[in-house]
């Protein structure tokens, strides 16, 4: 997960900033909107409609978009959205698994193989490359609410595995996380603990965390970076996660 911490830091060097939290409420929006069609718009009768209200509210989404989506999720022109997870390897071998959420499976497909083919990567089959990974729950919080020892305790007692920090960008703005890891089946009882102790969380889901990181270096560095990019900007994606390690040196001359 390091990589993708500084990924993110990448695209806020480069002004990607105002882009990407427009996608990321584009990607709340849809999730909202999708969790309230599948199982009503109460978000107390529904788990998955509640979680994904509080991972908007984390990320600051308006009140007025919030309600939107739900109401959009009652509209009896939402299209019937399925779920699919695709999996492949990039440049370097890193392993690439992309969750998406779309009306059009063929076109999905059709996109997300172009995205791998054309930025030095391939698209392989279920399976080949999730067995890598290990679905966790995850839950951030700024590192504004406690110092490492306070949270990595707090985590602990609340049930949590592990705990990192994670730096933010150059800007004062873009602050750094703590992120806890948990087992799945426990992330509502580990979040609702912290939350109780340091307020809402920033999000709180499920993930695939990578076992181990594979290193990339030289030419390859821009190839990923690109692959990743092109994966995270298609509409039908909701999340991307692989299991590469970058050094701050091929960052920084990346970001330069």
């Amino acid at each position: 997960m390091a990589g993708h911490s500084k990924w993110a830091n990448i695209q806020h060097r480069k002004g990607r900033q105002d882009k990407a939290r427009g996608k990321l409420f584009s990607k709340l929006s849809k999730e909202i909107t999708i969790a309230s069609k599948i199982s009503g718009p109460d978000p107390d009768m529904n788990p998955r409609l509640r979680l994904a209200v509080a991972n908007a509210k984390g990320q600051s989404m308006p009140k007025d978009n919030i309600e939107r989506a739900i109401k959009k999720g009652q509209g009896g022109d939402v299209e019937e959205y399925f779920e699919i997870r695709y999996e492949g390897f990039g440049p370097g071998g890193v392993g690439v698994i992309v969750e998406a959420s779309t009306d059009n499976k063929n076109r999905a497909a059709s996109e997300v193989r172009s995205a791998f083919s054309k930025n030095g990567g391939n698209l392989g089959e279920t399976g080949s490359v999730s067995f890598m990974f290990d679905q966790v729950g995850e839950i951030r919080f700024p590192l504004s609410v406690a110092d490492e020892e306070a949270m990595l305790e707090a985590a602990i007692e609340a049930g949590a595995e592990d705990v990192v920090q994670e730096e933010g960008g150059e800007d004062d703005e873009d602050e750094g996380e703590h992120v806890v890891f948990c087992a799945r089946d426990d992330l509502a009882e580990v979040a609702e603990g912290l939350e109780a102790r340091f307020g809402e969380a920033r999000s709180v889901k499920i993930i695939w965390k990578p076992q181990t990181l594979t290193p990339v270096e030289g030419d390859k560095v821009a190839t990923l970076m690109k692959l990743m990019e092109t994966l995270d900007d298609l509409d039908d994606v909701q999340d991307v996660y692989a299991n590469f390690d970058i050094s701050d040196e091929d960052m920084a001359q990346l970001a330069s």
